[in-house]
């Protein structure tokens, strides 16, 4: 066992062991399906602490051929497949973390210096009685350590894009590591294996295109790996029944990362959530904001602050719950080449700030702990309009409870004043108003826009979360220069109500009406109780 070279199994073996520990060993029959064939360069990215390298430590485990893994295995779910015991402990595994490197060096040649010379020092020191054509040529030390085993290399890396989060400016450098790996991993038949783990995809660079033979496995392309990296919903409505915890409030906090997998069988929808955030929930046995901890909300702050034209509207509409069109295909996979809001966005979606819906094209803020760290980046940045609103929020959410409708009219003309950099000429704009003018509700409510009745859409309903059962649901109704009492007319002639039949307790119906010629809201709130 070595450093680099087959590290064994007991980092694994602690994840194992740990106090919450969610078997995705499944991802194990994806690579064991690409093994020795030509997809067996993966590159999956992923969020900062989405289990990326708990993965590579359990392929570490399972592949490595200095060890007996079986007592780990035996019990997880892939024990069950085929594929299992063809390939468990069979290859020479080859694991690196580039941070390592990166951090433990000052260039990028003396990253690669380092990274050659400790992995020629694992394999001779494991194959000393191999005859070896150029020992200072890691290529063909691994060429001859697998002409005289005939087993070939399981090869992971973790971090792999390190250099390009790091280096984002130095061009030279990430091209001189893309050449380094291409011709490490590219056309070499002691590669059984390729693994990659990141949180960008790989760098796109016309010709320097260098790793193509990788299958990348993204926030945007999840592909066959989506129910492998986050917690599932069953599995967190599994832990939430161990730790006692109240399921509906783990999905308001940190559900909303929505993966779809294409499959022959038809398309599959895994709503993912922050496995960091979920542990710690569970362990603390408290709801807060625990993946953010992991990063300062300066890292966010630093790409919604630029001066590209739509960026702004498009965070405020987020931030109101709504979602924004998007076309990924122009991100080129780095930080700092951005030619438009969308590349902002998609790099968004890749470090875990917005979900996005590839059936849909669209963006959106997935959950109540990212949409924190948007307030704490936006509380700094000097966009007092959007931090008014929603400050005011909570004031403007007592008085709907209140029925004082004229005050809730009052709060969302101030808002549409405040958030005026939004075309404002439709309902949808209306409602976008409202959302933000009201996004204190988020702390009670899960939020349906256009809830489907039977007769028709409810424009906005607030159900309250079980949590909260004292608070009233809300139906709100709007309307664009026409009259409050119209709405609310609409509530009860389309019957909105009945779509919340299963609910319990007081419920609000709001009608509000922006009038175009006074520019001026009107709100009147009715209240009922369902029995």
């Amino acid at each position: 066992m070595g450093s680099y070279l087959n590290p064994g199994n007991a980092l694994f073996k602690m994840a194992v062991n740990s106090q919450i520990f969610v078997d995705k060993s499944m991802l194990i029959d994806v690579t064991n399906r690409y093994l020795n064939t030509m997809q067996r360069f993966i590159c999956v990215s992923r969020p900062r602490r989405f289990g990326k390298s708990v993965a590579a430590d359990m392929l570490a485990a399972y592949y490595d051929r200095s060890v007996d893994s079986s007592a780990l295995f035996e019990h997880l779910e892939i024990s069950s497949q085929k594929s299992y015991g063809i390939h468990l402990n069979q290859y020479d595994v080859v694991k690196l973390n580039m941070q390592e490197f990166l951090s433990g060096t000052k260039n990028v040649d003396e990253m690669l210096e380092r990274i050659q010379k400790f992995l020629i020092f694992d394999l001779l020191d494991a194959y000393h009685q191999v005859r070896f054509r150029d020992e200072k040529s890691l290529i063909q030390v691994m060429k001859d350590v697998y002409s005289h085993t005939g087993h070939p290399f399981v090869i992971l890396i973790d971090e792999w894009d390190c250099l390009f989060r790091e280096c984002k400016h130095s061009e030279e450098a990430q091209k001189k590591y893309l050449d380094f790996l291409r011709a490490w991993l590219k056309d070499q038949s002691y590669v059984a294996l390729a693994y990659m783990t990141g949180i960008l995809p790989i760098k796109k660079y016309g010709s320097h295109s260098a790793l193509n033979m990788f299958t990348e496995y993204s926030m945007t392309e999840p592909g066959d790996m989506a129910p492998y990296f986050g917690f599932t919903e069953d599995e967190v409505q599994t832990l939430c029944e161990t730790y006692q915890m109240n399921y509906e409030e783990a999905r308001a906090w940190y559900d909303g990362y929505g993966l779809i997998q294409h499959s022959k069988d038809g398309d599959i929808c895994y709503s993912m959530y922050s496995p960091k955030s979920v542990v710690e929930a569970m362990l603390r046995h408290k709801f807060g904001t625990y993946w953010n901890q992991t990063e300062t909300y300066e890292a966010l702050k630093l790409y919604i602050q630029m001066n590209l034209d739509g960026l702004k509207d498009a965070v405020v509409q987020m931030l109101a719950g709504e979602t924004v069109p998007i076309n990924t295909g122009t991100f080129a996979n780095d930080m700092t080449s951005f030619s438009s809001k969308d590349d902002v966005l998609t790099l968004l979606v890749h470090l875990g700030y917005l979900t996005y819906d590839s059936e849909n094209e669209t963006v959106a803020i997935p959950n109540k702990e990212v949409s924190q760290e948007y307030i704490n980046a936006i509380s700094t940045m000097g966009w007092h309009e959007v931090m008014d609103a929603v400050q005011a929020s909570r004031k403007l959410l007592q008085a709907l409870w209140n029925m004082d409708a004229d005050t809730v009219a009052q709060g969302i003309e101030q808002a549409h004043q405040e958030i005026s950099i939004l075309q404002y000429n439709d309902e949808n704009a209306l409602s976008c108003t409202i959302n933000l003018a009201l996004y204190f509700a988020r702390e009670y409510y899960t939020i349906i826009r256009e809830l489907p009745t039977g007769k028709g859409y409810a424009d906005i309903c607030y159900i309250p979360r079980k949590l909260y059962a004292d608070k009233p649901a809300i139906v709100v109704e709007l309307k664009w220069d026409k009259t409050a009492e119209g709405a609310i007319a609409q509530i009860k002639e389309k019957q909105y109500v009945n779509a919340l039949k299963e609910y319990r307790g007081n419920l609000l119906l709001a009608g509000i009406n922006y009038d175009r010629e006074t520019k001026k809201h009107y709100c009147i709130i009715e209240k009922l109780i369902m029995e």
